[in-house]
């Protein structure tokens, strides 16, 4: 991860156009491992996580003069990343005539066949576990437990105060285990 002088530097070349592509590529390069597990953990499958992180990179790219330097790089991008898997995911769900519920289920159930997936079966009853869970409190679940974030940089990228981001994942870490235990 980029130290914020080297964040500002970066935004500084892609808002002035002065080496763009270059800033641009090493922004990518920085950024895509990070940002693909991210959206990974909300779309559950490899090629829906590809394709939600190129139209992450685009919408980073067109709107880049938009960033006013108010959070961390990182975060606005996370931001963007959560919204552009919430929005692939409410389009899936409509197509597939399901509910939320019913869409957590399917991603869920579709991970057991996913040849990418390479958890075990705890993993998978973890994932099981995760799609009970209300949107918030899985989100910040997914990035303090799976990007280790914290609770500042989940506040800031969710928009919500660190209290709320507390409260959710102590929240979500009692009905997992209570999941866990009757699984």
């Amino acid at each position: 991860m980029a130290t914020r002088q080297e964040e500002d530097i970066l935004v500084a070349q892609l808002q002035k156009g002065e080496r763009k592509e270059e800033a641009f590529s090493k922004l990518v390069t920085l950024y895509k491992e990070r940002l693909y597990w991210h959206v990974r953990n909300m779309v559950k499958n490899h090629e829906d996580a590809n394709d939600v992180l190129q139209n992450t990179f685009i919408k980073i790219f067109r709107y880049i003069n938009n960033f006013k330097g108010d959070s961390k790089l990182y975060s606005w991008m996370y931001r963007i990343a959560t919204n552009e898997s919430i929005t692939f995911i409410n389009k899936k769900a409509k197509r597939l005539q399901l509910s939320s519920q019913e869409m957590q289920d399917y991603l869920v159930n579709n991970l057991e066949s996913d040849v990418y997936f390479e958890g075990d079966k705890i993993q998978l009853a973890l994932h099981k576990a995760l799609a009970k869970l209300p949107e918030k409190q899985r989100q910040v679940f997914n990035m303090k437990y799976f990007q280790d974030l914290k609770y500042k940089e989940i506040a800031e990228i969710l928009e919500v105060s660190e209290g709320a981001c507390k409260s959710n994942y102590h929240h979500a870490t009692k009905k997992i285990e209570e999941y866990l235990k009757e699984a």
